[in-house]
């Protein structure tokens, strides 16, 4: 059950395109205690259907830039398959250590930074 509550609240925020993987990454990692490269594996299945919802309503609002989309979608892929290949290479331990400073690091830029971007 607390699974799904937290694929409901993750659905939201993918929806909204503001980082629904990446709190379904703590959920997984910190709370239900998956290793981080079993909690990666899953959180990339659970992108694929939440991520083909939320672009075919972006299309069909007309809320989407290919000029923007195609060399960030390539240079993504690119770095995706190196960075999937290091993954499984990197010590787990290591790995959520990186993680959780990520986290930290866009948490901060937020918290201080906030204002500046609004305006």
């Amino acid at each position: 059950m607390i699974a799904a509550i937290a694929g409901l609240v993750c659905g939201v925020l993918s929806g909204l395109g503001i980082g629904g993987g990446t709190l379904l990454m703590v959920y997984m990692t910190a709370i239900a205690g998956m290793e981080q490269t079993t909690a990666q594996g899953i959180n990339l299945l659970y992108f694929l259907p939440t991520a083909a919802c939320a672009l075919f309503l972006h299309a069909k609002n007309r809320l989407l830039h290919l000029k923007t989309i195609l060399p960030a979608a390539i240079a993504g892929c690119v770095c995706a398959v190196g960075t999937a290949l290091l993954a499984t290479e990197i010590d787990t331990e290591l790995l959520r250590k990186l993680f959780g400073g990520f986290l930290l690091l866009v948490g901060i830029k937020e918290l201080l930074y906030r204002d500046k971007k609004d305006k």
